[in-house]
C-alpha cells in the first residue's frame, strides 16, 4: 500500500507556558499542505515471523540511524502490543524538508500507524491511535485527520477549525538552514496571547498580519536573519499573509491563486508553489 504523508504549516505560534514535564504548552493552528512524501508497505511472508521490518529510503537524505527513523519506531510500537503484526517492508520517498517547521517526519510517523492498522487488521480505535501517535511526537496526532486543527497543550489537544484556504496560492520558502529545538526555545518568555490562534484566522487576512504571530520569529530572526528576510521579501511581493512555519526555518506566504509573486532568492533556496 502507499500514502503520500503532507507536511503542514503553522498558521500562529504561541508559546503559553512552560510545564512541569520539561515540555511547552502552546496553541497554534495546524493547516495542512500538498507537499508530499511518499511511503509505501507491503507485508513478505517470507521474512522471518521475528524479523523486524526492512526499511529503504531515496529522495532527500536523511540524517541520522536508519534503525531511529519515526517510521521503523511507529513499527515497533504497535508491535509491542500487536505481536501478531507481520513482518513489513517500507520504502521512504523523502521530498518535505527536514529540519525545517514542515512537520515531515510526524506526518510519516502517523502514516505508519494508519498503513500498519490496515495492513494487520489490528482494529486499533481512532482514540487509541491517537495516543500511539502522541507517543511518537506532538505534531503526529494531527495528521491522522489532517484538517485544519487548533492545537493546545503539547500540540495534541486539536479542535476542528471551520478555515477554508482553497484557491489561495501558497509560497514556501526553505532556506536550507537547520534550527534545533534548543536554539529555537532559547530567549522565549512564555505568555498567554491577548486573543486566542482560532478566533484570529476566521478574521480577513488584513487582521492576520497585525495579530497572527509565531513567538519563535523573536528569537529565530536575530540568530538567523536572512529567514527574516525571507518573510520580508514575501510581503513586498504582495502577500496577504506571511510567517515561519514551526520553530523554523521555512517561511510561508499566502497569495491570491491567480497571482505570479516576482522573487528572488538564492539558488540553494527551495521554492515551492503550491495551490491550496
Amino acid at each position: 500500500m502507499i500514502v503520500f504523508p503532507p507536511a503542514k504549516i503553522n498558521l500562529g505560534l504561541n508559546i503559553v507556558r512552560k510545564r512541569t514535564d520539561g515540555y511547552h504548552d502552546l496553541e497554534t493552528v495546524f493547516h495542512a499542505i500538498p507537499l508530499h512524501d511518499g511511503l509505501e508497505i507491503i507485508t513478505d511472508a517470507s521474512m522471518p515471523e521475528a524479523s523486524g521490518p526492512v526499511f529503504t529510503a531515496s529522495g532527500l537524505q536523511v540524517d541520522g540511524n536508519p534503525e531511529d527513523n519515526i517510521c521503523i519506531r511507529a513499527y515497533h510500537l504497535l508491535k509491542k502490543d500487536f505481536p501478531g503484526l507481520p513482518p513489513v517492508r517500507m520504502h521512504l520517498h523523502k521530498q518535505i524538508p527536514m529540519g525545517a517547521g514542515l512537520g515531515g517526519g510526524s506526518s510519516d510517523g502517523a502514516a505508519t500507524l494508519a498503513l500498519l492498522n490496515r495492513l494487520g487488521d489490528l482494529r486499533i480505535p481512532a482514540e487509541r491511535l491517537m495516543e500511539y501517535a502522541l507517543a511518537l511526537g506532538s505534531d503526529c496526532p494531527f495528521f491522522l485527520s489532517g484538517k485544519p486543527c487548533f492545537a493546545t497543550g503539547r500540540g495534541e489537544i486539536l479542535q476542528p477549525v471551520p478555515l477554508d484556504l482553497k484557491g489561495h496560492q501558497l509560497l514556501l520558502v526553505n532556506p536550507g538552514i537547520h534550527v534545533s529545538t534548543a536554539e529555537a526555545f532559547r530567549g522565549i518568555v512564555p505568555a498567554a496571547p491577548l486573543r486566542p490562534v482560532h478566533e484570529i484566522v476566521r478574521q480577513p487576512f488584513e487582521s492576520w498580519k497585525k495579530e497572527l504571530v509565531n513567538d519563535f520569529e523573536k528569537t529565530i530572526f536575530p540568530l538567523h536573519p536572512e529567514i527574516g528576510a525571507v518573510k520580508e521579501q514575501l510581503y513586498n511581493a504582495g502577500a496577504y499573509y506571511a510567517s515561519m512555519t514551526g520553530s523554523g526555518s521555512s517561511v510561508y506566504g499566502i497569495f491570491p491563486g491567480n497571482s505570479d509573486p516576482a522573487l528572488s532568492f538564492p539558488a540553494s533556496y527551495r521554492v515551492f508553489r503550491l495551490l491550496l
